[in-house]
Parts: structure tokens; sequence; C-alpha cells
């Protein structure tokens, strides 16, 4: 090899295509109601569906962890999609609550698994991390990086949400979805849209950051902090942004994988508010035949988990079939957001 760097490097090769072979999904067993919410707010059950759409949320156990949810939603995905732990070459995990900074909460899942040795990161795009994950896992296996991508959504916003704040106290709850990507000879992946709003990272914030606490810890003699970091959020100014944005974001999507809405057979957004995905079926102009995910309902805002959770539900219930097109868009902090249209598993 000569020192004019002459060598060519061989590139790998991976699938054509790719698609999701498999779903799975772990929700807390603690359901929470809004009238429990109501015990630390001033509020009320009717004033919390009516803004929000929420019933009820689960919270998760003292004892339960990011990385818990985590692994109990990939093994469920990994048997729907009759795949070993083995043949995951790389785990993707979308989370804004896992309370470490390293070791990632990825790793951790890959061998809790049984991956032998996985690929593993963690990725910060908030409430549109599931849907990133899926971009990238497209990527992954068309590349030749590896065959199969598990891509993970979980979140434990209990732990980062103060019970007093009435701005979010009723929004945030628990859970984990999952989903196995693999090659396939047909397009099961569109094109991922994304991008970001960075002069309006202040909208969806967690306060104090970890630098002003260790100068309260260091300030405090009874080495005792002053408060604890949870999530703050200006809610209209976030309403607005996703009702004005993420329409244009969701028919870019639609366009770049060549498909209408009529050929949708599933909307599922991101859970944040069922207001805001009311406005978004009539902005895309949705027909009565596509079906909606709204676990909001009874799920609450899970993050990154909540489009897997949606999906894997709907799925189970037979709400949507095996084979049909669906539309996905995540969006929040950051401000970022992807979108895709994927075929169901």
């Amino acid at each position: 090899m000569s020192a004019s760097g002459s060598a060519t490097i061989t590139p790998s090769q991976g699938s054509a295509y790719s698609q999701v072979l498999g779903t799975g999904s772990y929700r807390p067993a603690r359901v929470v109601t809004n009238d429990e919410i109501c015990e630390h707010i001033d509020s009320s059950d009717a004033w919390i569906r009516e803004r929000s759409g929420i019933i009820e949320r689960r919270f998760a156990a003292d004892t339960e962890t990011v990385v818990d949810m985590a692994t109990r939603a990939a093994q469920a995905a990994l048997s729907k999609a009759k795949i070993t732990p083995d043949q995951i070459g790389m785990v993707i995990l979308g989370t804004v609550t896992h309370p470490y900074q390293t070791p990632s909460a990825a790793a951790e899942v890959a061998e809790r698994l049984g991956t032998k040795g996985a690929g593993a990161m963690d990725i910060s795009a908030a409430c549109a991390g599931f849907s990133y994950g899926i971009g990238l896992a497209d990527g992954i296996i068309r590349s030749g990086t590896a065959s199969h991508v598990l891509v993970i959504g979980v979140e434990k916003l209990s732990d980062f949400t103060s019970p007093s704040d009435r701005s979010t106290a009723f929004i945030f709850a628990d859970g984990a979805g999952a989903a196995v990507v693999g090659p396939s000879t047909d397009v099961g992946i569109g094109p991922t849209v994304w991008g970001s709003d960075g002069s309006q990272c202040d909208l969806i914030v967690l306060e104090p950051d970890w630098v002003t606490l260790r100068k309260q810890f260091e300030a405090n003699t009874s080495e005792e902090v002053t408060s604890w970091p949870s999530v703050h959020m200006q809610g209209q100014a976030v309403f607005r942004w996703a009702i004005g944005e993420m329409s244009k974001v969701a028919r870019q999507a639609l366009g770049a994988a060549g498909v209408t809405v009529d050929d949708l057979e599933a909307f599922i957004p991101h859970q944040a508010n069922m207001r805001i995905t009311d406005a978004m079926v009539r902005a895309i102009g949705l027909p009565d035949h596509v079906v909606v995910a709204r676990d909001i309902e009874t799920s609450g805002n899970t993050s990154a988990a909540s489009i897997p959770l949606a999906m894997d539900r709907m799925l189970t219930a037979g709400e949507i079939q095996s084979g049909g097109l669906a539309l996905l868009i995540g969006f929040g902090a950051g401000l970022a957001y992807a979108a895709q249209v994927i075929r169901l598993p």
C-alpha cells in the first residue's frame, strides 16, 4: 500500500430494504387516576380530560428501572418477531429518563437479553426518540452494519415530574415499547423525515440541570440538594408549534414514501395530547378508514415509548392489521421531530 492512499476500502453490503418484524411493550402495573393526580394539584378529572384527553396513566414501581422496562418490552418484541437475541447486531434505545449519563441503558439491555455483545447506544431525542431509532435502524441494515436492530423507546417520567407542578403533573407517565427491524425483499420502511428547532429548546427542559444541581449540593452544608430535576414545559407554545408544524412534516413523510393518506391503514403519532392528535388528523386530511392511535387516554404521555406502546397495543388488539401502512411521527423537546411510513409487522 502506498503512502498516497491508493488502496481502496471494501464497503459493507446490506439488505436492499428493511422492515419492522415484530413489536413488544411493557406497561407498569400501577394505574394512576386523574383523581389521584389532583390530590397534589389544584385541578379536576374533568379539566384534565378536557385539556389533554388523559383518563389514567401508569407509573412504574420504585424498584422498576428504565432498563427493567426496556428489557421486558424487548423480550416481547423478539418473541413476536421470532428472532433470537444473538441475531441482534445493534440495540438503539431512546430515552431521556435513564438516570446515568454512562454507561448506556442500551448496553445493559443488550447484556440482559443475551445478544452476545451487540452494539448499543442511547439516543436523546425525547418524544421523537423511537422514530429516530427506526430511521437509524433502516440505514444500519441497508448498509450491512447489522442484519437485525432492536429499537426501544422507554421512559420513567414519574422520576422526573414534580407532583405539584400543575402544568406537567397530569401529563407524563411510564412505559416501554420495542420493535425488531430486519432485512426485507420489499420496502418496509420509508425515508425518515427528521429535524430540529434548537431556537426553541427552552420550551421543554429538565431543571435544575446537573451543573446547577452540583452547585446546590456543594453550597448546602447539610449535604442535601435543594431541588430534584423535573420536566418543565411551556405547554401553550409547544401546543402551537406541534399543530402548526407537525402536519407539514407528516405530509413530507408521506411524499417521501410515495404514498397518500388514502393508502394508510393507521396513523400513530406521539401521544402528547389528544387535542394535538385531533388537530393533526384534520390538517393532514385523514380519511375515516385510517385508524388513529389514541393511547394517551389510558397511557398518558410516555415520550419516546408512546409510539411503540400504541402500535403494539393496536396490533395485539386487532385494531390494525399486519401488512398495512402506518404513518409514525414523534416530536418533543429539542425541539426535535421525526416521521416515516412503515409497513406493519
